[in-house]
């Protein structure tokens, strides 16, 4: 008999140890992902009493897998067009929140005589909160429809960013090289770069062929390629020199565009939560019970840092950012842990051989503690933040919440039509100039020697220009002449003479930025010069310009481009699943909209508004629901709930949790003794002492009254036959009934 591999021996002992650890948590309301981790110490080698993983290194592979889904389904959840609709706020807190803690933790790691490049590496480390262990501590807690819960995912998306930065700049320290010259510069420059040339053609391609195939795609298909286009772009951001759990991400983000994406999210689900509990069963695996003991004192030093510094420092971070006083402590007290790109920066270490190998399971373990006390410094927060305000003047509170209010009213004015067209130039030409960039790099790199290899050297080096050129045309016909009739340019144009030059200067410098481009095209691929490549270039130009065929070309591509972007907010406004522009104003007054489905099981399922009486018992609006295709506006008391309705919910914080929690818990119990409610066929001979005997069915009681069902009598006949309502049952007739096995013993004695 063929013996079953170790990785499924591992799999099976994990999961196993997983499912009963997480179902006690589940009892005793934990978030899950502490379970997890408590299973992973459990079947690690670290406790010799119990069964552990035979291979290791094969359970880090699926941890591996489980930090890129876990990525992928924050990224379907969280799009980049909500922080750019934030505005500077996130990206001030997260650059605070940063930079302090990395200060804190390189303070520390001095303070306990550890090497300069421990101490380095310890304050990016701690610098990095969770994104993965705070979404799931959310999602356990009923917060992901909280206001505030939307502030702290911008914030730990733009971390994971300023992690891509600060582990190019740690490879530059530990490589002996200056981390404060052009290298961080040209780190900074390479990240935007990338980001901005996946998105655009991410946003492009990948909508047209999910339209192209809306037709044939299934669950199945759509979850096939949803994952294969995960894998494929981790595989292309580490081939630049990015994480692939950062590229995953960029494909969750592009993905959260198109119309696809909630269906995504639901078939990507159970794959996502079946790696993830593997990555972080495969933290708790790490936990050295010998590193706890010899570095108890550092390790309880680190976990007081981390929860008092993101405590005071997040808090402050969020504060700058324009956050009140309340809102930033629940924001900074959420951050009160290190995760994921922790262990990455950790490994670099590792893999660089610059740190110390004690620092690894140092960091495992203060990040398993502090996502233990992670739960508990949410619910803190209210509290502290209740006790701070009792002891500071009023004023200084008053003062701080109105200076938050200010910050974010003041966002409102209108700007002038200078800072409009030049906003809008300046978007538009470095997304030209991205575009042009990529595509000359992938003709250098793919076409050119392969055509010199067909043609020889000159007709293929000429050829491949000229293809370059057609290439890249419309983006630099759109660098040259979009918002030029603009309605900002026209009105400076007429608006004053002096505007006139100024205007003139934007048009030929964009021009001449689009002939340099073309003058590098035709130098580079055929080492031509002089007179010949001004002459090129100029004909070129003209010709882009003057073109008709390339103008309508430049536009079709760009509406393309708009009609994928808001194809999901197009589909959102058609379905009613689009939360209604008022709510902006609502956020100015510290109340919002949130959006929950009715379970299956949901004891509200089938009674009225009216009977539920949502307002009196949460103090919440219900403002529509979705039913399907169908959203009711404004529902009156007689409107009946559906199983997975959702509705929209008007409340604060603390009404829309109350009614989220209430939602999840109010539901019909599950059937403890399922079995006895088998449905059985019985035959029932009426004798003279029957109670049906005499009486016609509705007489009989035997549904009302036995919870029973007569399917038909016994005539003679090869089948049943129908009794009449009005016909009463006689002695000696012979009936069949169906109902359940303790129904139907009552009803036959």
């Amino acid at each position: 008999m063929v013996g079953i591999p170790p990785l499924i021996q591992d799999l099976t002992l994990i999961l196993s140890a997983a499912g009963i650890v997480t179902l006690l948590f589940k009892k005793l309301k934990q978030p899950l992902v502490l379970g997890y981790i408590v299973a992973g110490f459990l079947v690690s080698p670290q406790m010799p009493y119990l069964m552990s993983v035979i291979d290791k290194e094969d359970i880090q592979i699926w941890a591996d897998i489980g930090v890129l889904f876990l990525l992928f389904s924050l990224g379907l959840d969280f799009s980049f067009k909500k922080i750019l609709k934030m505005g500077m706020s996130p990206v001030i807190s997260a650059l605070t929140i940063v930079f302090c803690m990395m200060t804190l933790g390189v303070g520390v790691g001095y303070s306990f005589g550890w090497r300069q490049m421990d101490c380095i590496f310890l304050g990016g480390m701690m610098a990095m909160s969770s994104t993965t262990i705070i979404y799931k501590a959310y999602s356990d807690l009923g917060l992901r429809q909280q206001s505030f819960a939307g502030l702290v995912m911008s914030v730990l998306i733009l971390e994971d960013i300023l992690a891509i930065v600060m582990m190019v700049m740690l490879s530059a320290i530990a490589s002996g090289q200056n981390p404060d010259g052009g290298q961080m510069v040209g780190s900074i420059l390479k990240i935007a770069f990338f980001l901005i040339l996946w998105f655009l053609i991410g946003i492009y391609l990948i909508p047209l062929f999910l339209r192209k195939t809306r037709k044939i795609m299934n669950n199945e298909t759509l979850l096939i390629v949803s994952l294969g286009l995960c894998c494929l772009m981790a595989i292309i951001s580490t081939s630049v020199g990015f994480s692939s759990a950062f590229g995953s991400f960029v494909m969750g983000s592009i993905l959260a565009e198109t119309i696809e994406a909630d269906k995504i999210i639901k078939v990507v689900e159970p794959v996502k939560n079946l790696f993830g509990a593997i990555f972080f069963v495969s933290v708790g695996m790490l936990v050295d019970v010998h590193i706890l003991v010899d570095y108890a004192m550092p390790i309880m030093l680190l976990v007081l840092a981390i929860l008092a510094g993101q405590a005071i420092m997040g808090s402050m971070g969020f504060m700058l950012g324009g956050q009140p006083l309340k809102t930033a402590m629940r924001c900074g007290f959420s951050m009160a842990q290190i995760g994921e790109f922790a262990f990455i920066i950790a490994s670099l270490g590792l893999s660089l051989g610059v740190i110390s190998k004690f620092l690894y399971p140092v960091v495992v373990a203060v990040s398993v503690i502090t996502t233990f006390a992670t739960p508990y410094m949410i619910r803190a927060a209210e509290p502290c933040y209740n006790a701070l305000a009792k002891r500071l003047p009023k004023r200084w509170v008053r003062s701080l919440n109105h200076n938050a209010t200010r910050s974010h009213t003041n966002t409102t004015r209108e700007k002038s039509n200078w800072k409009k067209l030049l906003i809008s130039m300046t978007r538009n030409t470095i997304i030209c100039l991205i575009l042009s960039i990529a595509g000359i790099f992938a003709m250098n790199y793919f076409a050119l020697s392969a055509l010199r290899r067909v043609l020889t050297y000159w007709p293929g080096s000429i050829l491949c220009a000229i293809l370059t050129v057609l290439l890249i045309s419309p983006a630099l016909r759109a660098m040259m002449i979009k918002k030029n009739h603009s309605e900002e340019f026209k009105a400076l144009w007429t608006e004053n003479r002096f505007y006139r030059l100024p205007l003139i200067f934007t048009i030929v410098f964009r021009i001449a930025m689009a002939l340099g481009f073309v003058f590098y095209i035709f130098g580079k691929m055929t080492h031509i010069g002089g007179a010949l490549i001004v002459t090129i270039g100029v004909g070129v130009i003209i010709s882009m310009i003057m073109s008709k065929q390339l103008k309508r070309q430049s536009i079709r591509i760009e509406r393309i481009f708009i009609r994928n972007l808001r194809s999901r907010d197009i589909e959102a406004q058609v379905h009613g699943k689009r939360k209604p522009l008022f709510e902006g104003h609502l956020l100015d007054r510290d109340i919002h909209i949130g959006m929950f489905d009715v379970p299956e099981a949901s004891t509200w399922v089938g009674r009225s508004l009216k009977d539920l009486k949502f307002r009196n018992r949460f103090g919440v609006h219900l403002s529509s629901i979705l039913r399907g295709g169908l959203r009711m506006n404004i529902p009156n008391g007689n409107t009946v709930i559906f199983p997975c309705d959702t509705l929209q919910v008007i409340g604060n914080d603390e009404q829309l949790h109350r009614f989220g929690e209430a939602i999840e818990n109010e539901l019909i119990p599950e059937d403890p003794e399922i079995e006895k409610r088998e449905m059985k066929l019985r035959q029932l001979i009426i004798k003279e002492n029957s109670p049906l005997a005499g009486k016609t069915l509705k007489e009989s009681g035997v549904r009302d009254k036995y919870h029973c069902m007569v399917v038909g009598a016994e005539e003679g006949q090869e089948n049943l036959t129908m009794i009449d309502p009005n016909r009463k049952i006689e002695i000696g007739d012979i009936i069949w009934v169906v109902g359940e096995e303790e129904k139907l013993k009552a009803l036959i004695d």
